[in-house]
Order: C-alpha cells, then sequence, then structure tokens
C-alpha cells in the first residue's frame, strides 16, 4: 500500500511540475521590459504558487525548467545561470509549507501567511538572482554593473508580482483547500 501511495505521489510531481513548467515557461513570455534581457513578467506568481503550495522540490524544477522554456522561445538564447537563480527563487519559496506549518494545506492563508510568503519571496529572489548575476559575471564575463543592476531590478519587480497577483492565487487555492478538507470530514 506504502508503495502504491510513493507511486501516486511521484506521478503528481511530475504531472505538477509539467504543468506548472509548461505555465511558467509560457507565461513568462509576456511581460513588460525594463532593462536589457530584463522583463517584468506575471508569470512568477505562477511560480510562486507552484513553490508555495507543493514545496522546493516542484518549485526548483518549474522555476528551472520553465525559466529554460522562455529562455528557449523568447530568441535571447538560454541562460543556465538564470534558470538556475529560478529555480533557486522556487527552492526558498517552497520552504512557504514549512515555515508555516502546512496551514496552507488546511485551506489557511491569513495576513500573517501572506507577509511571510512576499517576504520569502523577496528573500528568495534578491538570492537566487545574485547568484545568477554573479555567475554570469564570472563564467560569461557580463558586466558587474549591468548584471547587478538585473538583480536588484528583478528582485523588486518579481516580489512586486508575486505580492499582487501570487497573494490572491494562493488565496483562491487556500480556500479550495480549506472545501475540500471540509468535504472529508
Amino acid at each position: 500500500m506504502e508503495e502504491k501511495k510513493q507511486s501516486i505521489n511521484a506521478v503528481k510531481m511530475v504531472v505538477l511540475v509539467a504543468i506548472g513548467a509548461a505555465l511558467y515557461g509560457l507565461g513568462g513570455m509576456i511581460g513588460i521590459p525594463i532593462f536589457a534581457n530584463t522583463t517584468f513578467k506575471p508569470a512568477m506568481a505562477i511560480l510562486a504558487l507552484f513553490a508555495g503550495a507543493w514545496g522546493p522540490v516542484v518549485g526548483f524544477l518549474v522555476g528551472f525548467l520553465g525559466h529554460g522554456i522562455t529562455d528557449l522561445f523568447m530568441g535571447w538564447g538560454v541562460w543556465p545561470t538564470w534558470m538556475l537563480g529560478s529555480g533557486l527563487v522556487g527552492i526558498g519559496i517552497g520552504l512557504y509549507p514549512k515555515l508555516t506549518n502546512h496551514s496552507f494545506d488546511e485551506g489557511i492563508f491569513s495576513t500573517k501567511n501572506f507577509v511571510t510568503f512576499v517576504i520569502l519571496a523577496f528573500i528568495s529572489n534578491f538570492l537566487g538572482y545574485l547568484i545568477s548575476a554573479i555567475l554570469d559575471y564570472l563564467i560569461f564575463t557580463e558586466p558587474l554593473n549591468k548584471v547587478m543592476t538585473q538583480q536588484i531590478l528583478v528582485a523588486i519587480s518579481n516580489t512586486l508580482c508575486i505580492a499582487v497577483i501570487g497573494g490572491p492565487l494562493m488565496k483562491l487555492v487556500a480556500n479550495r483547500n480549506k472545501t475540500n478538507s471540509q468535504i472529508l470530514d
């Protein structure tokens, strides 16, 4: 019975990652340019939702693969350093369930949870894309002032998208979780 439960969980994870990466990747093509190869992209809310709802493994894979899809279709080439950054953002935001004692699974997304979600989003974006910027500088010899400007703009704009779009999405999913848990009781 335990093996069957694990295989269902593995299948569920693969489906979540596939859907999340596709939505994040294709959604990433919609954005407002704010700097060199840098856009204000509402799709960050999708990454935040998948990471915040299903944890760091799903978050990493959705971020990494989804960013690769965006890069592939946007025509500026695939940047593995920024794919890694998106994956790291997914890991960071994916800590949300653990930090809130999985209250989201029970349908709880209070103001305190929202604030935790947004702070975690900012820290994750700042650190994840800082690593991307440093790697671009070291590996691809990109100008340091360019990559640091990208990193700051991305951290701020992504956090705004996550707060404005991702917060309400999390609330909707939390409400669904609450309804589902009441039905099962």
